[in-house]
């Protein structure tokens, strides 16, 4: 009997995996290891701080001695002993297939997508954090519950290789079904081209902020999507939309979309720091590991209160 697991071991998944793995280190190479230290405290290993005490608190994690020494009690508080826990949310829509023939040296927005979670991927598993997988379309299509065990990084990677891009898009969905699957707070990376209702979106991230999530959001856009670098008369076809075919003089029309796309990063980027949520706009005129180190570096910087 054939395993559902053996469609994995495919030698052209296989081979677009290692493709994929060797992208991604060659992302991560240099990268200071040791990002995170859990934002999240709890009372499990390593003294952090104290903080004052207030009701509701668990009596036994006073600090007696310190209540000796005057008269306010203080709390114990602990470093959690695994680090991070931590999803990678990985937009396998059709959209994501533009476009069809990239110009050498460019990815298509599936693959830089694909480049930047295997990445994120590899660095947080080999600084020992927990993390899982989520492939999602017009519904969530696989979960990898998360696991810090490095021989975990393959299956993972051969999942994303092997995943075809097709579907609709489905936010509302997405965010609806995404709760239960990430129930334990942690850190959410959402990476997407994000075409979608920008209000859904937003509503979709604050709920989970709402449940204690930190969230990263690296919004994948091609260069041409960005520029709108098209001069000869263009006929326009959806791509999660095939029927829908518009014929049109680029030129015409230019002024508006720019207009139109810059609104849109505009509102998304807004929505995410009103969230608190970090936010990076990745083109695929640049480099994955340009644009992710950047963003990575940022966090960095904050966790550590730069």
């Amino acid at each position: 009997m054939t395993r559902a697991s053996d469609r994995y071991l495919d030698p052209e998944v296989l081979a677009r995996a290692a493709r994929l793995e060797l992208r991604a280190r060659m992302v991560v190479e240099g990268f200071v290891s040791g990002l995170h230290r859990s934002p999240y405290h709890g009372y499990s290993v390593e003294f952090a701080a104290h903080r004052e005490y207030a009701p509701g608190d668990d009596t036994r994690h006073i600090d007696w001695r310190l209540f000796g020494r005057g008269d306010r009690l203080y709390i114990k508080q602990y470093e959690e002993e695994t680090n991070l826990r931590a999803h990678v949310v990985l937009d396998c829509s059709g959209s994501m297939l533009y476009p069809e023939n990239p110009p050498p040296g460019r990815l298509d927005k599936q693959d830089y997508a694909r480049t930047l979670a295997a990445a994120v991927l590899w660095l947080l598993i080999h600084q020992g954090d927990a993390c899982g997988l989520v492939l999602f379309d017009e519904s969530i299509l696989r979960h990898v519950p998360p696991t810090a065990r490095r021989d975990q990084l393959a299956p993972m990677l051969e999942r994303i290789a092997a995943q075809p891009s097709g579907g609709r898009t489905d936010m509302r969905r997405l965010f609806a079904e995404l709760p239960d699957l990430v129930s334990r707070r942690g850190l959410v990376v959402l990476i997407s081209d994000l075409l979608a209702d920008v209000d859904i979106v937003a509503a979709g991230l604050h709920r989970l902020r709402h449940a204690g999530h930190d969230v990263l959001v690296l919004h994948v856009m091609d260069a041409d999507e960005l520029t709108f670098p098209f001069a000869e008369r263009t006929l326009f076809e959806g791509i999660e939309a095939p029927d829908v075919r518009v014929a049109t003089d680029p030129q015409a029309l230019r002024r508006s979309y720019l207009e139109a796309v810059e609104r849109f990063i505009a509102r998304l980027r807004s929505a995410c720091i009103d969230h608190r949520i970090d936010y990076a706009l990745l083109s695929t005129a640049d480099p994955p590991a340009a644009g992710l180190s950047a963003c990575l570096a940022a966090r960095m910087r904050r966790f550590h209160g730069a």
